[in-house]
């Protein structure tokens, strides 16, 4: 009996280049190559790689280095393959460089180096794909590149400009989801507001009728499939007004990922990005009006070259007027191939930490309110994994709906027999730790 050829798999950076990995992963899967979690028992290892900021780049390298030290054949692949000179210049050795969203590339390679004698009963693959995440939630990438030129960012320059998938193609795919036992669907992409733009709006089909390729109407199609819709990256555009209904009306999650970045109107108009913080500020107030309960995450930099003193006071006082649910906070770190290298004034190392520490500072206050409000309070809340106690006793570890996997608060369940991952289960919560919660069953 002939032995299928072997690949291993290694997956770095966001959950966009993970949906890139799933996609790469399910073609193999579909041709029947097997994976290997094994570097030694691979016949060649493919690295999807991150590039975004120099610590990205690093880990992505020395990931790179020890898969060429454990198995010799490597093919790289992501967002640091758009810059191959960079790969090939500290490991000359690799097979082959693909820049991200690669699949052809990278099975063209694979095929090169590894090729596959076909075999009826092993080329078949769920309709649901090769998963990197837990079998009860998935990422579902609604379109790839970006039309903004950000200051910062060099991701139009590695996944170029924005290019829809088709809202039928997207529809298929979380329908298969949910039909594989999916409780909870993420939708990410670059700039989710944006999605259908390249396409004028155009209308698409599912399950034989018209939908529009719109973020609205996406979310609405993605509210009839009965599970958790959690929308990510969504630039605060007046049309995302329109979702905040349906959340309201519990079709999808009260939770909106904005990254705002700033509050400066100065540093925003620098950093190219759109909006100002009176508007994020007003269109925030509206929000809460129409759903209450929505959680919003964002992410800020501090330190962005010419920041000064007073931009960064206008950034604690926007943070203190909106009482964000969840922030994550960078000090600006220079990316090879940025337009903001160039600009003047940048901020010593020294004070962009001290700034970093003290925009924490005002977050972590305001977080630990938000979080020790909910105390009393009923929650439904989704079962990521178990584990035990010292003595023994089943912990359910869980979110709540206004809690993101990897990046949010979680919630602790006590005397979780019976209970398994992908689980709506109802708790009270009963106490809360820092950025996390303490529950039980209802009535305790």
């Amino acid at each position: 009996m002939q032995t299928m050829p072997k690949v291993g798999f290694v997956s770095l950076g966001c959950p966009k280049a993970g949906s890139d990995s799933e996609r790469i992963l399910t073609q193999l899967r579909a041709e029947g190559y097997q994976i290997s979690n094994s570097y030694e028992q691979s016949d060649l290892v493919v690295v999807n790689t991150c590039g975004f900021i120099d610590s990205a780049v690093q880990e992505s390298l020395d990931a790179i280095g020890e898969a060429l030290n454990k198995n010799g054949k490597v093919i790289v692949t992501g967002c640091l393959g758009a810059k191959k000179d960079v790969v090939t210049g500290a490991h000359p050795s690799v097979l082959a460089v693909t820049g991200p969203h690669a699949l052809e590339e990278v099975m063209g390679h694979v095929h090169t180096h590894l090729p596959k004698p076909h075999d009826p009963y092993t080329d078949l693959v769920p309709p649901q794909g090769v998963r990197l995440t837990p079998k009860h939630y998935a990422y579902l990438k609604i379109s790839e590149g970006c039309n903004h030129r950000c200051s910062f960012c060099i991701i139009p320059s590695m996944r170029g400009d924005l290019v829809s998938r088709p809202i039928g193609d997207v529809m298929n795919e979380a329908e298969n989801l949910v039909n594989a036992g999916v409780s909870e669907i993420l939708v990410i992409s670059q700039d989710t507001s944006a999605y259908g733009v390249d396409m004028k709006f155009r209308s698409g089909f599912w399950n034989g009728r018209p939908v529009k390729t719109h973020m609205t109407a996406l979310s609405k199609a993605l509210g009839e499939l009965g599970v958790w819709i959690r929308l990510h990256y969504v630039y605060p555009y007046p049309h995302v007004d329109e979702v905040i209904p349906l959340m309201a009306e519990g079709a999808i999650l009260p939770y909106l990922d904005v990254p705002l970045q700033h509050a400066s109107p100065r540093i925003l108009k620098a950093m190219k990005r759109p909006a100002s913080s009176e508007n994020n500020l007003a269109r925030i107030k509206a929000w809460r009006e129409t759903c209450p309960e929505i959680a919003i995450r964002s992410t800020f930099i501090v330190g962005f070259p010419g920041e000064t003193e007073d931009d960064f006071k206008m950034l604690l006082d926007f943070m203190e007027e909106a009482q964000l649910d969840r922030v994550g906070c960078f000090a600006y770190s220079a990316v090879d191939g940025a337009t903001a290298n160039a600009l003047d004034h940048q901020v010593p190392e020294e004070i962009k930490k001290e700034r970093l520490s003290r925009f924490m500072e005002v977050q972590e206050r305001i977080s630990a309110a938000k979080v020790a409000a909910k105390v009393g309070s009923l929650q439904t809340v989704l079962v990521d994994e178990l584990t035990e106690d010292d003595d023994g006793n089943v912990i359910a570890i869980a979110r709540t709906k206004a809690d993101a996997p990897e990046i949010d608060g979680i919630v602790y369940l006590q005397d979780a027999e019976g209970i398994s991952p992908g689980d709506f289960v109802d708790v009270q919560i009963v106490d809360a730790q820092g950025h996390d919660l303490i529950g039980a069953p209802p009535g305790f």
